[in-house]
């Protein structure tokens, strides 16, 4: 049994954002987690409805703009294996390059460009020069994330961020709100994971549409 708590992520999703600022904050605090990759373009992608046939990882990169979904196609495949890349400095620089990443898009609202990612890459403190390298080894980082793919749905996963507890629970947890506070983060985890592995077994809670989670101000 694994000690950690995966998190699948995908850097378009901004509840994903807020879910990998709070498994942040509880790694502070001695909390296990390992970042995982999981495609919304791929996951959503009309030849995937009924049999697995369109994989992001065999795109190119530089495919045209679609509609919907497919918009996103090559932003989101460049921010994986540019994720990929820094990983391969280790589960610190993972971490600092995914924070500066999901910030860069989502609070400071710069597209997921080779711009933005060079930034982030020297804000999370990486080797730029290994960083650049790395990321020339695409066959490898395709075949990495590939294999992300593949693991999401063997789980089951649909949205971002979904964590899999070290006991193998797993759900997709969306964060209205945002906090980089220990104390609320840990309300917070203690409160999913309290539901996760409680003895009724709930399945779904979803909001009625005039009765919205409150957000922060």
């Amino acid at each position: 049994m694994p000690d950690h708590t995966d998190v699948f992520i995908d850097f378009l999703c901004p509840y994903a954002w807020r879910g990998v600022e709070l498994a942040a904050v509880l790694r502070n605090q001695g909390e296990g987690f390992r970042l995982r990759h999981f495609s919304l373009v791929e996951g959503n992608h009309a030849q995937n409805q009924k049999t697995h046939t369109w994989s992001l990882a065999d795109q190119p990169l530089d495919a045209p703009d679609g509609e919907g979904y497919m918009a996103y196609q090559t932003p989101s495949l460049r921010a994986f294996l540019a994720a990929g890349a820094a990983a391969r400095q280790g589960e610190e620089a993972a971490w600092a390059f995914a924070l500066a990443l999901f910030r860069a898009h989502h609070e400071e609202k710069k597209p997921l460009d080779d711009q933005t990612i060079t930034a982030a890459a020297q804000t999370a403190g990486l080797d730029q020069g290994r960083f650049s390298q790395d990321r020339q080894d695409e066959a490898a980082l395709r075949d990495a994330l590939r294999a992300e793919q593949d693991a999401a749905r063997e789980i089951g996963v649909f949205g971002t961020p979904t964590f899999v507890l070290p006991g193998g629970e797993a759900a997709y947890y969306r964060f209205e709100n945002l906090t980089r506070d220990p104390a609320t983060a840990r309300e917070w985890w203690n409160l999913y994971t309290t539901v996760l592995r409680s003895d009724p077994g709930v399945a779904t809670i979803k909001r009625a549409k005039n009765r919205p989670a409150k957000r922060a101000a």
